[in-house]
């Protein structure tokens, strides 16, 4: 199957910016500012409200995220039929903007971790999906850039998320601000169904439907796990931004600075974080497509190398601390771009699927990883011990990013015999 591009003019190139591809990068904003207005009020919620301590937090949002890693997977076979592809990312973002607006109804705990669950879950399984149909709307060179839009996307949601929470708290209360998070979510899935439809005009149907299999086979000799073991190690290494905000809050409550106001400065520097993130997705984008995935992955891992040697020095300067959260956001803007990058490069479309929901499932359990083993250092040695093995962990993944080769010239042969 091939995309069919838009009409051209000469030797100009086909644009690549459509309205699919800004739906898509729309999508994930909303999406994201959803889950995050909720997200930013959680803990307030089950503290305040259902009378539940820290245990109880990381309980729920432990079991969400490993859910949301083996529904990428089982979403990767799903997602290889264009027919379903659309409708799957579309009912995804519709799911998880009522089941996670639905949490603020709740009276129970358990109530709040079966609506989370679903929510991660949904989440899940539309990934795939999203990452195909933007794949099938642009042309080759420039997968990275639509890559990078959508991270973007998805990174500028996360900084208007918690403070439209700060906002709304304070007029309507903790229950209604969950309750309009489905307005944000709403939106996305309108915006995700744009989308779909510019792909159903644009891109060659296929006759019958496709068998519904990991493939994993195929995607061993495609090279996708020599790909995906420098990844691996960044992920295991890629601290939760929660954990961020704790060494932030920390370091600031310090001075004479109260732990409210610690608390406030960190939560800023977070948005700072997600700022940087954003703008490294975009220039990661571009350079990717003009250079090679692999630079853009490494130039990732370097920056966290740095954020997270700031956070293991231990300033309560809050420029230094400040510095630490633009670095590391920035390393995620770039690693993640060229992640979706790679596979989008290696793997032909009707294997695309299968490719990222193994890459949702290596990222979310090495990102549990990361958080349950650094935590632990944290706990019993010491915060400096913690992020250095972090550090140590981004490290390995630049001396492993040579492991990354798209191989240009047989990919495309692949699709072009489908």
């Amino acid at each position: 199957m091939r995309s069919r591009p838009p009409a051209e003019s000469g030797t100009a190139k086909p644009r690549w910016f459509t309205r699919g591809v800004g739906a898509i990068g729309a999508a994930s904003f909303f999406s994201d500012a959803g889950h995050e207005v909720a997200t930013s009020v959680l803990p307030t919620f089950l503290s305040s409200t259902l009378h539940t301590g820290p245990g109880v937090l990381g309980a729920i949002e432990g079991i969400s995220d490993g859910l949301i890693g083996l529904s990428k997977l089982a979403g990767g076979p799903l997602s290889n039929d264009p027919a379903r592809r659309g409708k799957l990312a579309s009912g995804g973002y519709l799911v998880t903007a009522l089941a996670t607006s639905a949490i603020g109804l709740t009276t129970a705990v358990w109530q709040v971790a079966g609506l989370r669950a679903l929510a991660w879950m949904s989440r899940g399984i539309r990934s795939p999906a999203r990452d195909t149909l933007l794949i099938s709307l642009v042309p080759r060179e420039a997968y990275g850039r639509a890559s990078g839009v959508e991270r973007a996307g998805d990174n500028a949601g996360a900084i208007v998320g918690p403070l439209l929470a700060a906002a709304l708290v304070g007029v309507v209360g903790i229950r209604h601000t969950i309750l309009l998070a489905f307005i944000p979510g709403i939106f996305a899935a309108v915006a995700i169904t744009v989308a779909a439809r510019e792909a159903r005009r644009t891109v060659a149907p296929v006759e019958g439907r496709r068998t519904l299999s990991f493939n994993l086979r195929e995607l061993r000799r495609a090279g996708l796990a020599r790909a995906l073991a420098p990844v691996a190690l960044f992920e295991v290494g890629n601290v939760a931004t929660t954990l961020l905000i704790l060494r932030a809050t920390d370091l600031l409550h310090s001075g004479g600075r109260s732990l409210a106001a610690a608390t406030g400065v960190a939560i800023l520097l977070y948005a700072a974080h997600n700022g940087a993130a954003t703008l490294g997705a975009l220039a990661g984008g571009h350079l990717a497509d003009r250079t090679n995935p692999r630079r853009v992955f490494a130039i990732g891992c370097v920056s966290y190398v740095a954020g997270y040697g700031l956070f293991a020095w231990g300033s309560h300067a809050w420029p230094v601390i400040l510095g630490a959260f633009l670095l590391a956001g920035a390393g995620i803007g770039f690693a993640e771009t060229a992640e979706s990058t790679v596979v989008a490069l290696m793997l032909p479309d009707h294997l695309r699927g299968n490719g990222y929901g193994v890459l949702g499932l290596v990222q979310s359990m090495g990102g549990l990883g990361a958080s349950l083993i650094v935590g632990l250092l944290w706990a019993v040695v010491s915060p400096t011990l913690a992020f250095g093995y972090a550090a140590a962990l981004m490290v390995a993944a630049v001396l492993a990013a040579g492991l990354i080769r798209p191989r240009t010239t047989s990919t495309e042969r692949e699709v072009a015999d489908q």
